[in-house]
């Protein structure tokens, strides 16, 4: 199953980075669509890194059904800046937790899609 080393490798990116700092009163009166829109660009961010980590793994094109969870939570490693990036502005823009709630919720539950859609993309 691919959500227990998911959450061990988010584990580990919490513990190597700390924790971010709480929202500033300027952006607990943005809206829910502007703080979306500003986190937007970190969540393409990370989820192209973790395209391109995956697309890049030898294992990807070797094997006819790669295991991609195997390959996601791989990849999750090398691409801890732009996840640390992410779940820092949501941890900014939403509250002290919600990075990672984030993070180990919605984010990894449409992640597998996100990187087969994306692995599609370039390989058209």
């Amino acid at each position: 199953m691919i959500v227990a080393p998911l959450l061990g490798a988010a584990l580990i990116i919490n513990v190597a980075t700390g924790p971010a700092a709480g929202p500033s009163a300027g952006e607990a009166s943005l809206t829910l669509q502007q703080k979306a829109a500003a986190t937007a660009p970190l969540v393409r961010s990370a989820t192209d890194c973790i395209v391109h980590a995956v697309t890049s793994d030898p294992r990807f094109s070797a094997e006819p059904r790669p295991a991609m969870g195997d390959l996601i939570v791989e990849s999750i490693r090398s691409c801890r800046t732009p996840v640390r990036a992410m779940i820092d502005a949501y941890d900014h823009y939403y509250g002290e937790g919600s990075g990672e709630a984030f993070f180990m919720g919605p984010y990894l539950d449409v992640l597998p899609k996100a990187v087969l859609a994306g692995t599609n993309k370039s390989t058209e």
